[in-house]
C-alpha cells in the first residue's frame, strides 16, 4: 500500500493527485491551508477508493510545520513513500514592475516550499532506504516565456533542486522526479499576484485554451513514477520547443568553439 503526503492538495494538480493515488487504494494525506477545500478532496478521495485519507494544515513557508507533518507520518503511517511538493502561486508581469516583495513571496513559496519538503523528508527515506520526491516545476524554468521572471527562476530553481537530488539520493534508493507542465486547466489563477493588468488578462484565457486537464497531467504523472523517470513533460508542444532550444543552445556552442579556435590558433 502506498502512502503519499501532496502539498497544495486542496485543489487542482494537488487534488487531481489525491484522486489518481486514491483510485490506486493508497493512503493520502492531503496537505494544504485551505481546510475547507483540503476536507471536499478527502471526501472525494474515499468515494474514490483510496485506503486512508487525512487532512493536515501545511504551510510550506514553515519550516517547523514540515517538521511536524514528517513526525506524523512516522507515528501514524511508520513510514512515507511519496511526498509531491506541489504547492504554488503563480506572478509575474514586466520585470520593472515586480517589487522585490513579490520576489521574495515567489521564490518563499514556489522554490524554497519544494526544498523544505525536500529537506524535512530526506532523513526519513535515507532512514528506510527508499522514497520518491515529485516537485512540481514548469515548463517555465526551462523555456523562460517573457514577463513571469520571478515565477521562471522559482520554477529553474525546482528544475535545478530535483536533478541534484536525482543522482545524490539515488544510492538510497530514493528517486525525484520534477514534472514541468505548460499551461493546463486549474485554478492557478486565483493566486495570480501582479501588478501587470496584460498578466492578468492573459493567463485566465491561457490556462482555459489547454486541451489537458489536471487529471490528464496526474495519471501521466503516476506513470512516470512507474517507469522511473528523473523528468516529465506533459505537453507534446512543450517538449518540442524545448528540444529546438536545446538545439540552437548545442549550435551556437559548436559555432563558439569553432570560433574561439581559431583565435587561440592566429594568436599562437
Amino acid at each position: 500500500m502506498t502512502r503519499v503526503l501532496i502539498t497544495g492538495a486542496a485543489s487542482g494538480l494537488g487534488r487531481a493527485l489525491a484522486l489518481a493515488w486514491a483510485r490506486r487504494g493508497a493512503s493520502v494525506l492531503v496537505a494544504d491551508l485551505n481546510a475547507a477545500r483540503g476536507n471536499e478532496t478527502l471526501s472525494l478521495c474515499l468515494e474514490a477508493g483510496a485506503n486512508e485519507v487525512l487532512f493536515a494544515r501545511l504551510d510550506v513557508t514553515s519550516d517547523a510545520e514540515f517538521v511536524q507533518t514528517a513526525n506524523w507520518v512516522r507515528q501514524r503511517w511508520g513510514g512515507l513513500d511519496i511526498v509531491v511538493n506541489n504547492a504554488g502561486v503563480a506572478g509575474g508581469g514586466r520585470f520593472e514592475g515586480i517589487t522585490e516583495d513579490d520576489w521574495r513571496w515567489m521564490l518563499d513559496i514556489n522554490l524554497l516550499g519544494v526544498v523544505r519538503g525536500c529537506r524535512a523528508f530526506t532523513p526519513l527515506f535515507k532512514e528506510q532506504k527508499s522514497g520518491q520526491f515529485v516537485n512540481i516545476a514548469s515548463m517555465a524554468g526551462l523555456l523562460n516565456p517573457p514577463a513571469m521572471s520571478n515565477y521562471n527562476v522559482a520554477k529553474a530553481g525546482v528544475v535545478a533542486l530535483s536533478e541534484t537530488l536525482a543522482v545524490e539520493l539515488e544510492p538510497w534508493n530514493i528517486r525525484t522526479l520534477v514534472v514541468c507542465p505548460s499551461y493546463f486547466q486549474t485554478n492557478l489563477n486565483e493566486s495570480l499576484r501582479t501588478h501587470d493588468e496584460a498578466m492578468k488578462a492573459a493567463l485566465p484565457k491561457l490556462l482555459a485554451s489547454s486541451d489537458i486537464s489536471a487529471d490528464d497531467i496526474a495519471e501521466g504523472i503516476l506513470a512516470a513514477i512507474d517507469r522511473g523517470d528523473s523528468m516529465y513533460l506533459p505537453h507534446e508542444r512543450a517538449r518540442a520547443a524545448l528540444q529546438q532550444k536545446l538545439q540552437d543552445v548545442d549550435a551556437f556552442r559548436q559555432e563558439f568553439y569553432v570560433q574561439a579556435r581559431k583565435l587561440a590558433s592566429r594568436q599562437d
